[in-house]
């Protein structure tokens, strides 16, 4: 863990705001000079605050309308169970997210398909055909009233 500072805090809000921001830019949005944005945005990477850098899409215009969240249970909740499940999950490219949670469900998935059939499709290879996935839970998102990837940062 580094200590951030506030110029440290602030980066990283403009990162989150807008990843796609050249250096020039950064460097005026937080008041600093560009080598100085460089340095501390290279060592906010290779510190592993900043993960990666990606760009959002609409889910809508390109075809894959239907969200759902799933609560999985499974029979067996030994260590190489749970992981063998896990290893599956992260595989498919319909789950967005896997968390495996306490108590309640052994894992919940977030998961974007196209539409219903995609879903059979997706529920017949990843959880129907696990004898170990003992109940399943599914959540359709009707509408979408919030969407953030951002997370709040502490108080400088």
């Amino acid at each position: 863990m580094i200590d951030l500072d506030a110029i440290d805090l602030r980066l990283l809000e403009a990162l989150q705001t807008d990843s796609s921001l050249s250096n020039q830019d950064l460097a005026a949005r937080v008041a600093v000079s560009p080598a100085t944005c460089l340095r501390r945005v290279k060592r906010l990477i290779e510190a592993g605050i900043v993960e990666r850098q990606v760009a959002l899409l609409s889910r809508d215009k390109l075809g894959a309308g239907l969200s759902a969240i799933l609560e999985i249970t499974l029979d067996r909740q030994g260590a190489e169970h749970l992981d063998a499940f896990e290893a599956r999950a992260v595989q498919e490219a319909a789950v967005q997210q896997c968390w495996r949670v306490s108590p309640g469900p052994d894992f919940v998935l977030v998961v974007q398909l196209a539409d219903m059939p995609a879903y059979q499709a997706f529920t017949q290879r990843l959880l129907t055909q696990d004898a170990n996935v003992r109940n399943i839970k599914a959540f359709f998102s009707v509408k979408r009233a919030k969407f953030e990837t951002r997370i709040q940062l502490p108080s400088p």
